[in-house]
C-alpha cells in the first residue's frame, strides 16, 4: 500500500538511532526484575519466612500499591514474583513504551523531520507504523527475554508461569504503546502527548488499586489489573490477555483514523490561544524552566507523597516482620539501625532518595533537550541572556523541584506515621530525614551538568550511574557487595535518619561536590559550540 511505503526503512532508521536507548531500557527493566527476584531465596529461604511476608503484604496500603495478592495462602516464590514485582514492572514497561512511541512519532513531527521524510518516497502512515512496529517489537522481545530468564534466575519458578507472567507484562506495554499512538494524534506537542498517556497509565493503576480494595470490579477496567488477573504461578489463565489484545487493536485503528483527519505536524486538540502579555511564569529563565516542567514536577511530587504515605502506614507492621525474619533483620541492621518502625521508614526513605535522582536527571536533561531542539540559540542571540544565566536558571529549577519531590515523600510519610504513632513530632523528624538526601541528589545533578557542558553527547551516562546506584542500594546488603563499591554512591554518605545521629559534615561535603561539578559543567558549556 502506498500509505505504508518506506515503513521498513524507517524501522531500520529507528533501530539505528536508538541502538543504545532501546538496549538500555531492556537491560534496565531486566536488571530491575531479575535482580529483585534473585534475592528472594536469600531473604526468604523458608516457607515460614514467606508466609510472614504474605501477612505483611495483606493490608490496604500494600494492596493499593502492589495488587490483590493471589496465592497468599501458600506463598510460593512464584506468588511473590507476581504479587510484589508485577505491578511495578508493568508500570516501568508502560512508561518505556509511551516514551519510545512519542519520541518516534509526535516528537519527530514537532522537529520537522517527518515532513522532510514525507517529501521523499514515504507513505502517509509509514512513520507511525514504523514507530508502532518498533515499540511493539521491543515489548515482545522484552517479554520473551523475561519469560525465559526468570526460571533460570530462580529455578523454583515454572516455565509456563514465567511465560504467562511475562506475557502479561508485554500486554501492558503494548496497550500503552497504542494509547500513546492515540495521544500523539490528539496533542500538538510531544510533552503533552507523553503526559496525557502517562496520566492514563496513572488512572489505570488507580482503578486497579481501588478495585482490589473493593470487590474487584474496577480492576477489570485496568490493563495492569488484567495482567495481574492472569494469576501467573497460582492457577494461571491467559483469558485476560485477550482483553489487552482487543483494546490494542481498537486503539490502533483509532490512531490511524485520527492520523487521517489531521494535517502534518498538527494535533486534533487545538492549543489555547496565548495571552497578550506574558505571565509572571514567563518573566525570566528560572520561571520559564519551572513552567516547562510543571506537569512532570507535579506528577513526581504527588507520586512520592502517596508512596511516602504508604511507607508511614506500614512502618509499625513492617517492623514486626523484620523482628521475625532473620535475613530481613540482617538487611535492615546493615542499612543502619535496630529493627524498629523507624529503621524501616529510614530504609524506604533512602530508596526514595535514590529514585528521586530520576526526577533530578530528567529535569537537568531539559538543558540538553532545549539545546538539541534549537530553541536556545534564538533565546541567547535575541536577548541579553547569557549562557551561564540560562543554564544556572534551569539548574536552579531542578534543585527547587528536587526539594518539592523529596519534601512530598517526607511529608507524606511523616504525617501518616505521626498519626499512627500518636507523636506529632514524628512528622517533622521524618520530613527532615527525607530532605537530608538532597545533597546526594544534587551530586547527580552536578554530574549531569558536567557531561552537558563537557561531553554533551554522553549525557545519558548519568542514567547508567543512577541505575548502578539504585541496584547497589537495593540489593547490596543482601548480595554482600564490597563496602568500597557501596561507598562510591553519594547516598552511602547520607546519615540514615532518624535512626542515626545527624552529622552535617558528609552533607556539606556532598553539597560542595555538587557545586564543583556544576561549576565545571557550566564553564565547559560557556566555552563549547552549540551542539
Amino acid at each position: 500500500m502506498s500509505t505504508l511505503r518506506g515503513t521498513g526503512a524507517l524501522v531500520r532508521l529507528i533501530l539505528r538511532r536508538d541502538r543504545i536507548r532501546i538496549p538500555a531500557w531492556i537491560l534496565g527493566v531486566a536488571v530491575f526484575l531479575l535482580g529483585s527476584v534473585a534475592t528472594f531465596p536469600v531473604a526468604f529461604d523458608s516457607a515460614a519466612d514467606r508466609q510472614a511476608r504474605a501477612a505483611l503484604m495483606n493490608n490496604p496500603a500494600t494492596v493499593v500499591l502492589t495488587g490483590p495478592g493471589f496465592g497468599q495462602r501458600d506463598y510460593t516464590f512464584g506468588a511473590m514474583v507476581a504479587n510484589e514485582m508485577g505491578g511495578m514492572t508493568a508500570v516501568l514497561i508502560a512508561l518505556m513504551s509511551i516514551l519510545l512511541l512519542v519520541r518516534h512519532s509526535r516528537h519527530e513531527e514537532e522537529s520537522g523531520r517527518v515532513e522532510l521524510l514525507r517529501a521523499g518516497v514515504v507513505g502517509r502512515h509509514a512513520p507511525l507504523t514504523a514507530a508502532l512496529v518498533t515499540v511493539i517489537g521491543v515489548n515482545l522481545a522484552l517479554g520473551a527475554l523475561l519469560g525465559l530468564a526468570l526460571p533460570v534466575v530462580l529455578p523454583q519458578l515454572s516455565t509456563a508461569g514465567s511465560l504467562l507472567f511475562a506475557a502479561g507484562l508485554a500486554m501492558v506495554g503494548t496497550v500503552f504503546t497504542a494509547v500513546a499512538a492515540v495521544t500523539a494524534q490528539l496533542m500538538e506537542h510531544g510533552r503533552a502527548a507523553a503526559g496525557a498517556a502517562a496520566s492514563l497509565l496513572a488512572l489505570s493503576y488507580a482503578l486497579r488499586g481501588a478495585g482490589d480494595l473493593g470487590d474487584g470490579t474496577l480492576s477489570w477496567l485496568s490493563p495492569v489489573g488484567w495482567a495481574q488477573r492472569t494469576r501467573a504461578y497460582v492457577d494461571g489463565t491467559g483469558l485476560p490477555l485477550l482483553l489487552g489484545v482487543a483494546l490494542t487493536v481498537i486503539l490502533l485503528v483509532a490512531a490511524f483514523l485520527l492520523r487521517s483527519r489531521r494535517d502534518e505536524g498538527a494535533g486534533l486538540v487545538r492549543g489555547r490561544s496565548g495571552r497578550a502579555a506574558a505571565s509572571a511564569m514567563l518573566s525570566g529563565p528560572f520561571t520559564l524552566a519551572l513552567r516547562l516542567q510543571r506537569g512532570v514536577l507535579a506528577g513526581w511530587t504527588i507520586g512520592f507523597a502517596l508512596f511516602g504515605a504508604f511507607v508511614g502506614a506500614i512502618g509499625e507492621q513492617a517492623a514486626v516482620f523484620v523482628r521475625e525474619n532473620e535475613m530481613a533483620r540482617r538487611y535492615f541492621e546493615q542499612a543502619g539501625g535496630a529493627d524498629s518502625a523507624e529503621t524501616m521508614i529510614a530504609t524506604y526513605l533512602s530508596l526514595l532518595g535514590m529514585v528521586s535522582g530520576g526526577f533530578a536527571l530528567q529535569s537537568a536533561g531539559l538543558l540538553r533537550a532545549e539545546e538539541s531542539a534549537g530553541r536556545v540559540e534564538p533565546l541567547l542571540g535575541g536577548t541579553p541572556l547569557s549562557r551561564s544565566r540560562w543554564a544556572l536558571s534551569g539548574l536552579a529549577a531542578t534543585l527547587c523541584g528536587s526539594v518539592l519531590v523529596m519534601g512530598g515523600a517526607g511529608l507524606g510519610a511523616g504525617l501518616v506515621y505521626a498519626g499512627t504513632s500518636g507523636d506529632p513530632g514524628n512528622a517533622v523528624r521524618i520530613l527532615g530525614a527525607a530532605l537530608a538526601y538532597l545533597p546526594a541528589v544534587w551530586v547527580l545533578v552536578g554530574l549531569s551538568t558536567l557531561l552537558f557542558g563537557v561531553l554533551p553527547g554522553a549525557t545519558g551516562l548519568s542514567w547508567l550511574v543512577l541505575t548502578g546506584i539504585v541496584f547497589v542500594g537495593m540489593f547490596g546488603p543482601l548480595l554482600r557487595v564490597p563496602d568500597w563499591i557501596s561507598e562510591l554512591s553519594p547516598f552511602a554518605h547520607v546519615p540514615t535518619l532518624p535512626t542515626e545521629e545527624f552529622t552535617p559534615l558528609p552533607l556539606l561535603t556532598l553539597a560542595a561536590t555538587a557545586v564543583l561539578l556544576t561549576a565545571v559543567g557550566v564553564a565547559g558549556y560557556r566555552r563549547r559550540d552549540a551542539a
